[in-house]
């Protein structure tokens, strides 16, 4: 074991938010049922798009994608975590801990990503109506989506095999529900200064660079909304934006809650941001995206009523 705590390859411990038997039972069965209700609303929105053939466009093109990606983010942490709560054993292997971070890191970037393409896609819809259709053409959607996943894996693995480099020493017991870089890092017990420093310049690249290119889009969007003379095709323009925009507020939101702050102060109440960004994010979705969309609910009742048809028949 010596020389595991050496080359930092031992096990951790995934312990959860509490230790405490009464508090496991309890967030196993809300976790389970966030988990529960995130994958059957991403799956539903999925079907309703695949099955209309009025929402093959570009927005929702992409906003399948974005549910796919939510139906993976959470499926990568939740099901071990729950196996954890009910569990004795809580070890995951230092390759397990790793792959996990990999996927959490590259799946959460994907996400950012999309939401900075569907913002672009928004704009050339409000901004240049008469060139939507050649301007977000099929092979343009299938490239952006395509960079989407190259700059995704291309950051989380910079991270990943960063963290190789990090030995692990002393207690690897981690008061939290996955394996998460900020508080991997606060259990090195060698120099993390280069993972810092390359998360700090990467960061930048892959998150606040987008959203910048969010900002920019939504301020030429409002700009061309506020040129519109009739109220009705304002409030319609605006409809259109207004699911995106809070996804994107809840997003971000979160992720400051989260990374916009200093390594050493990182606490169980960040524990809990961080749930809201990986698990409650993702859950909500599907419903911002179609709590208001007429064209989201015409497909979903048309899914349930297919399928009950299906069984009548």
């Amino acid at each position: 074991m010596d020389g595991d705590n050496q080359t930092g390859t031992s096990d951790f411990l995934l312990v959860g938010l509490s230790e405490n038997p009464e508090h496991q039972r309890l967030l196993f069965w809300m976790f389970l049922s966030m988990y529960l209700v995130t994958v059957v609303g991403n799956v539903l929105i999925i079907l309703a798009i695949s099955s209309d053939s009025r929402l093959h466009t570009p927005m929702y093109f992409f906003l399948v994608n974005l549910s796919f990606t939510d139906l993976f983010f959470v499926t990568n942490t939740i099901p071990k975590m729950l196996v954890n709560l009910q569990s004795q054993n809580k070890a995951i292997s230092y390759a397990g801990c790793l792959t996990q971070l990999f996927f959490l890191v590259s799946l959460g970037t994907l996400d950012n990503l999309i939401l900075a393409v569907m913002a672009y896609d928004r704009y050339v819809a409000i901004c240049h109506p008469l060139h939507y259709t050649t301007a977000m053409s099929p092979g343009l959607c299938i490239l952006l989506l395509a960079l989407c996943w190259v700059f995704s894996v291309l950051y989380s693995l910079i991270h990943t095999l960063l963290m190789t480099r990090v030995t692990f020493c002393g207690s690897k017991k981690i008061h939290y529900i996955f394996c998460e870089m900020y508080v991997l890092l606060r259990l090195a017990c060698s120099n993390t200064q280069v993972n810092h420093i390359v998360l700090i310049v990467t960061g930048c690249f892959f998150f606040l660079t987008p959203f910048g290119c969010m900002i920019v889009s939504y301020i030429w969007i409002v700009r061309a909304i506020l040129r519109i003379p009739s109220t009705s095709s304002k409030y319609k323009a605006f409809s259109t934006c207004a699911s995106h925009l809070t996804v994107v507020s809840l997003f971000y939101g979160t992720l400051c809650m989260v990374y916009l702050q200093p390594l050493h102060t990182y606490s169980m109440k960040d524990s809990v941001a961080t749930v809201m960004f990986a698990v409650v994010t993702p859950m909500m979705n599907p419903f911002i995206y179609s709590l208001r969309n007429k064209d989201m609910h015409g497909a979903l009742r048309k899914l349930f009523l297919g399928k009950a048809v299906q069984r009548l028949t």
